[in-house]
């Protein structure tokens, strides 16, 4: 499944921000976007709220960019991310 993640890198803390519909979700990264920092945070953070390996996330589209589409195994349950 992909999910579109809008990532807000420099935050003071890594944390979902909100839910714009069933698969986007705003998450604030604590990271700066320089040199892959942020998107290793934000792979990690998914990777531990998800309860799934880093491996199994992929982020397809976006690296340079603050719109991403993240791919997670289909039997996720996405439910983990809205607390």
């Amino acid at each position: 499944m992909i999910i579109t993640v809008h990532a807000k890198p420099n935050s003071e803390i890594t944390r979902i921000r909100s839910w714009v519909d069933a698969t986007t979700v705003v998450i604030d990264l604590h990271s700066q976007p320089i040199n892959g920092k942020a998107n290793a945070e934000l792979i990690n953070f998914l990777s531990k709220q998800l309860k799934i390996a880093k491996s199994q996330i992929i982020i397809k589209r976006g690296l340079g960019g603050r719109v991403k589409h993240v791919q997670i195994p289909n039997e996720v349950n996405l439910k983990l991310l809205q607390g």
